[in-house]
């Protein structure tokens, strides 16, 4: 293969594609590039960015594009473009050494590299020409070139020093000794609770994003303890953003996150791990009060999925863009008189008022974010009026899509559907769920080893990190507890024990690297175990665990249990020093604390009132299954009583007395 052109035009992700007809001689990441730069003696030039990402746009316009621009680039460097959501561990090692260098970090991420990939110097985004203290591209490139050719040794002193920090702050979560109980959790819950803008919703100032997996746990703590004060912080946080622009008032589904503190302005790419996630916390939060207004946004949250974001092969595709035609939100945002010209004069000004749609504007040019402050007074006209507008939004030029299907990301949506469609009765996203997990089973595993993403049904190299494991085994599960079927606990149980074998820190069993110790080895391994967009590697796999030992055969069901309780022992760091960064842990550590709770529901045949009961009030992170006795391990030696349905309830290793009785289930739930 030629070096000395861009070879982009192989990849299997939509921003390489991208970026494929840049007079840039893009190269993607891989050994023979690096043998490229040693043989030229060149540094790497890695830009590193995701396709819904609005700068890296930008610098691609302004300087990718750009003939000259090129040829200094192509002069004195080798240049690699990596999608950050197709190789995760890359992102992670040089997003820490652009922390480190320069305080902060971001996409599009620059960074400079010797030919044996070390990092000497980094940053994010660089203009085109020099604006407000930075220096522009070009001559960044020229200073860097200069270093690289007269001052060598300095060089190689900058990146000996980073990569030795890298490799000591890599270290995992100490085991504290601390017990992982309800006294850690409820101080965890009640630092956060101190952290809530009760005015607006939400934890925290400006730019607000979601606490998708903090609000799990807010409602699993509720459900322990009964807190009144604590959904009542849930609920305010999920009606705040519901109402505000942050969530699409006419498709549904939820933007990035909102710049603003009030949750109005948002950043408009759609992602489908927020979505998941969301979907989830809203369709429990329905489940729990019998919210109507919860159980609307999860039904337009899967709507949302199953619409625009579903592929033909039946996984789902990543994101769509925050811009359309270059132009950030121009789909999404109206005029009055926009308004108008859609619905009419009476219908118009009766919407505007409704959306919060301003002759002044919420956003740039006098156009405003749709927002819902208040319920319609008129709920068939509020319905006729989101159809004539989403119908004339539709006809609008359309934001890009990364078709790119995730592995990690589709097992929270196959989550999240299980569990929203259990919750609300939706059979069909059960199905759908059913669909993209048999997918990814199907493609996704290549060899018996997991991979991390495909592009129209053909998979990527890059090999599955540990949140893909993760996500995907806890995905199996909830799917294996709604349908029954004894083949996806089979393959569950695989990933876990590929993700025993492979990600455990062999000297710190409980902590685990992001990477597998058979994957491409690079400066350092990666490992972060804090929560962030979405939930930890580490934080999924003690999820996974805790409940593939309740659904397991007893000597699986040992390991898992073993691992996943010194997995949770470590997060008593990250629970008292910074719970808002440990919402999934906190929602896994809620449900080990109560047991977890484990439901068995045998029948005859057909889902019965035990069953219907069970899923309904049994708390987040219980384990609910059913069948004949004997068709799995959680059924084993579980007879019916007198012939009727009957439910086994235990936590952790205690069983109640079987009951045969809706209100006796209830009570002992």
């Amino acid at each position: 293969m030629s070096h000395d052109r861009n070879t982009l035009g192989q990849a299997t992700s939509p921003y390489l594609l991208q970026h494929a007809d840049n007079p840039v001689h893009w190269q993607q990441w891989g050994p023979e590039a690096l043998a490229w730069a040693r043989e030229r003696d060149v540094p790497v030039l890695l830009s590193i960015g995701y396709s819904s990402c609005h700068w890296c746009h930008v610098m691609a316009h302004e300087s990718f594009s750009d003939p000259a621009v090129a040829e200094v680039m192509n002069r004195g460097f080798v240049c690699i473009k990596v999608d950050r959501e197709e190789r995760p561990d890359l992102d992670a090692v040089y997003m820490n050494a652009t922390l480190a260098m320069t305080g902060q970090g971001g996409w599009p991420m620059t960074c400079f590299l010797t030919p044996d990939a070390e990092p000497f110097y980094c940053g994010t985004y660089y203009p085109p020409q020099p604006r407000a203290g930075m220096p522009s591209f070009p001559q960044l490139l020229t200073a860097i070139s200069d270093t690289w050719t007269h001052r060598r040794d300095d060089v190689l002193q900058a990146s000996a020093a980073v990569v030795t920090e890298l490799r000591r702050a890599s270290s995992g979560l100490p085991d504290t000794g601390v017990p992982v109980d309800a006294v850690l959790l409820d101080a965890a819950v009640h630092a956060v609770l101190a952290d809530e803008d009760r005015e607006r919703g939400g934890f925290g100032g400006a730019p607000k994003f979601p606490p998708s997996a903090l609000l799990e746990a807010l409602l699993r703590h509720v459900e322990r303890t009964g807190d009144e004060r604590v959904l009542a912080a849930a609920v305010r946080t999920a009606e705040a953003m519901a109402r505000g622009g942050i969530h699409d008032q006419l498709a549904g589904g939820f933007a990035r996150y909102s710049v603003d503190a009030d949750w109005v302005v948002p950043h408009f790419e759609k992602m489908l791990y927020d979505n998941a996630l969301l979907l989830r916390a809203y369709a429990h939060l329905a489940r729990l009060t019998g919210s109507p207004a919860a159980a609307a946004v999860a039904a337009r949250t899967a709507e949302f999925l199953l619409r625009d974001l579903a592929t033909a092969e039946g996984g789902f595709a990543s994101a769509l863009d925050a811009d359309t035609d270059g132009v950030e939100g121009a789909t999404y945002v109206w005029t009055p008189a926009e308004l108008t010209e859609v619905l009419g004069d009476e219908d118009g000004r009766w919407a505007a008022d409704l959306l919060a749609v301003t002759s002044a504007g919420t956003f740039e040019g006098g156009a405003s974010v749709l927002q819902l402050r208040a319920d319609p007074d008129d709920p068939a006209r509020s319905e006729r009026v989101r159809s004539a507008l989403l119908a004339a939004r539709d006809l609008r030029p359309q934001p890009g899509r990364d078709d790119k299907v995730v592995t990690a990301w589709n097992g929270l949506a196959v989550t999240a559907l299980v569990e929203a469609g259990l919750a609300l009765g939706r059979p069909e996203w059960i199905a759908a769920a059913q669909r993209c997990a048999r997918m990814l089973l199907d493609r996704h595993l290549v060899d018996g080893r997991l991979r991390r993403a495909s592009l129209g049904g053909v998979v990527g190299q890059a090999p599955g990190a540990l949140d893909d494991h993760a996500c995907l085994a806890v995905g199996l599960l909830a799917l294996h507890q709604a349908t029954g079927d004894a083949d996806l606990l089979d393959a569950a149980c695989r990933l876990l024990d590929d993700a025993l074998a492979h990600f455990v820190d062999p000297a710190e069993p409980g902590s685990w690297f992001d990477s597998a110790d058979d994957a491409e080895a690079l400066v350092h391994r990666p490992r972060d175990p804090m929560d962030g967009a979405t939930p930890s590697g580490a934080s999924t796999l003690a999820e996974a665990l805790l409940t593939a030992a309740a659904l397991a055969g007893p000597e699986a069901s040992a390991r898992y249990g073993a691992a996943a309780a010194g997995t949770i022992a470590r997060a008593a760091v990250l629970l008292r020093r910074a719970p808002r960064s440990a919402g999934h842990w906190m929602a896994v550590a809620e449900a080990q604390v109560r047991g977890p709770i484990q439901v068995a529901v045998v029948g005859t045949e057909g889902a019965g009132p035990l069953l219907a009961a069970a899923r309904r009030h049994a708390p987040g992170g219980a384990v609910v299954v059913a069948g004949t006795p004997g068709s799995t391990p959680l059924l084993q030696d579980r007879p019916l009583q007198g012939g009727l349905e009957t439910a086994y309830v235990c936590r952790g290793f205690v069983c109640d007395r079987p009951v045969t009785t809706v209100d006796a289930l209830r009570a002992a739930l």
